[in-house]
């Protein structure tokens, strides 16, 4: 075992994975376990730590998978158990642990314990497995309070009894094909924890939390926001809501902690959990708790230096205070990935939300250089990072795809206001030369592939020595080979300079220019740059990131 503060994961490097848009080795169009297992040793290329992989549980795929029927299990669209110990073993011989998607704030609706609920009557223990309340108004025929899914529209849906009549509501804070469990029942916790140990004994290295903030509703489950619109209730992700945050869901995390410290190899929980401000993220990482969390304040962060220097100090000043690690990520399934969001003049968008036809489109010369300079400035901080499947090869988001092919809930949901997160879960392009750029060994795609992606397959850039994917390589090389994930942050003293972010990290200087002139650098040796074009003798270009060795 390390020596407390050099544990793996504080400075890891995780990869996520969305299984049905990674590789497809069977040719149904869906990506699969097996296709995921055959580039594992293209991913090791970049010096990873873990891939995190979305949910591939049994599931009706309504929310791509995060509508869970069966935890235990894997879904005939992606492979079997054999398929997943395989990748497990596979990723395992080049030391790349798998992290799985734990969705624990709600299921499927198709979910044995939900279908057993709805078969049993009002006040009965299978109904407390979920949060099943009467209606408001003479006939109950208004939902129980006023909360609004985040995926639009009410959060609550009416049943019906068995004779026809209407029956209870019953709580989904997503879509009305994902119920809600009742955390506040014993029996709900006990079922997790048998889940945790059926995937821990299979060898997993942890789990990411989905929705971690969620969990706990407020006793009474009082009115709050509910915005009429049909948007998310107005307010998310603030400290007061009724839904969010509430104090009692760490003792859920104090016991999966000690459930985890019962096995070796260090596994590790992260958290989704998405509240305000940075500094109540640090609740999830306390030493008895999760190891990491996500920073949705530096995933969202604008393209301006001032707001970026204060998210990072603000982000280590508090996570520095919990002795946790800071995480740093800049796309994800859930957002619109970041060469498309810098490409806008405003990158202001909430998650969920999406580009389509009728937006502004992005610049994407201006977003690719953008994209490029911010992950280089992520790769020099201290704390662990997270990747997302594509990024590496410069993928901007498909946002003209045509509406009939979306299947994201949320844009079902708003009726098209809001357009979704289908754009940023396109199958990735591997191959130029062949039908769907080699994502399937058919040529099928679940999701249509913008025509122009050929100049992104991975092997035209592994071709050329100035692709992102190389950028991607050599940054993460040095990030590991100078040990900056854990190093430590000092703001270099000309930081004022018009549009410069730089900071000092293990004897490497780090610099960004987001102003719109060239700006002065001492004449020091090249680490890393995040073009080739970056420099004008020690002049940094605008859009561009240097590491340069301080002597």
């Amino acid at each position: 075992m390390p020596p407390p503060g050099r544990e793996w994961w504080r400075s890891s490097v995780i990869y996520q994975i969305y299984p049905r848009s990674f590789r497809d080795l069977r040719g149904d169009g869906v990506g699969d376990l097996p296709g995921i297992t055959k580039e594992i040793p293209a991913l090791a290329e970049m010096a990873i730590d873990a891939v995190w992989l979305s949910p591939f549980y049994r599931s009706p795929q309504k929310d791509a998978g995060y509508d869970v029927a069966d935890y235990c299990s894997v879904d005939p669209i992606f492979g079997t158990l054999d398929d997943f110990d395989a990748l497990v073993a596979r990723a395992a011989e080049y030391g790349i642990r798998v992290i799985v998607d734990l969705v624990p704030n709600h299921c499927s609706d198709q979910h044995h314990l939900f279908q057993a609920a709805l078969a049993a009557d009002p006040g009965s223990p299978e109904r407390d497995m979920f949060i099943f309340r009467d209606g408001r108004g003479p006939q109950g025929e208004l939902p129980p309070n006023n909360w609004q899914s985040h995926f639009g529209g009410p959060a609550w849906t009416r049943t019906t009894n068995p004779d026809g009549t209407p029956g209870q509501w019953y709580l989904h804070l997503f879509d009305s094909s994902q119920p809600d469990f009742n955390w506040d029942n014993p029996a709900v916790r006990t079922e997790f924890e048998r889940i945790l140990r059926f995937w821990l004994d299979r060898g997993v290295g942890g789990f990411r939390v989905d929705v971690a903030h969620a969990l706990i509703k407020k006793s009474g489950l009082p009115d709050w926001g509910g915005a009429a619109d049909g948007a998310s209730s107005e307010g998310f992700p603030g400290s007061a809501a009724p839904m969010f945050g509430q104090a009692g869901i760490h003792d859920i995390f104090r016991s999966w902690r000690k459930l985890l410290d019962e096995y070796d190899g260090d596994r590790v929980l992260c958290a989704e959990a998405n509240v305000d401000p940075v500094e109540r993220i640090t609740d999830w990482v306390r030493s008895d708790e999760m190891q990491q969390a996500f920073n949705f304040a530096y995933l969202n962060h604008p393209w301006d230096p001032a707001a970026l220097r204060g998210i990072i100090e603000s982000s280590l000043r508090a996570f520095d205070k919990v002795d946790a690690p800071t995480t740093w990520v800049l796309s994800n399934h859930d957002v619109v990935r970041h060469v498309s969001r810098f490409g806008l003049e405003s990158n202001k968008l909430r998650s969920g939300d999406g580009i389509g036809p009728r937006d502004s489109q992005p610049d994407y010369l201006l977003g690719a250089d953008r994209a490029r300079a911010a992950t280089m400035l992520m790769l020099g901080l201290p704390g662990g990072v997270y990747l997302y499947q594509g990024e590496e090869l410069g993928l901007p988001d498909h946002t003209l795809m045509p509406d009939e092919f979306r299947q994201d809930p949320t844009y079902h949901r708003t009726a098209g206001v809001r357009v979704g997160r289908d754009g940023s879960r396109v199958p990735l392009p591997w191959r130029v030369s062949e039908p769907s750029f080699g994502f399937s060994s058919t040529g099928s795609s679940w999701l249509p592939q913008p025509a122009y992606w050929g100049r992104y397959s991975r092997d035209v850039e592994q071709r050329d020595p100035f692709s992102s994917l190389n950028m991607y390589r050599t940054a993460l090389s040095r990030r590991r080979e100078l040990g900056l994930g854990h190093g430590s942050l000092e703001w270099w003293p000309e930081h004022d300079a018009e549009g410069l972010v730089a900071f000092v990290n293990n004897n490497v200087l780090v610099a960004m220019n987001m102003g719109d002139a060239p700006v002065q650098l001492p004449e020091l040796p090249v680490l890393a740059t995040s073009s080739p074009s970056a420099l004008e003798g020690t002049r940094l270009r605008p859009n561009r990131t240097v590491w340069l060795r301080l002597d």
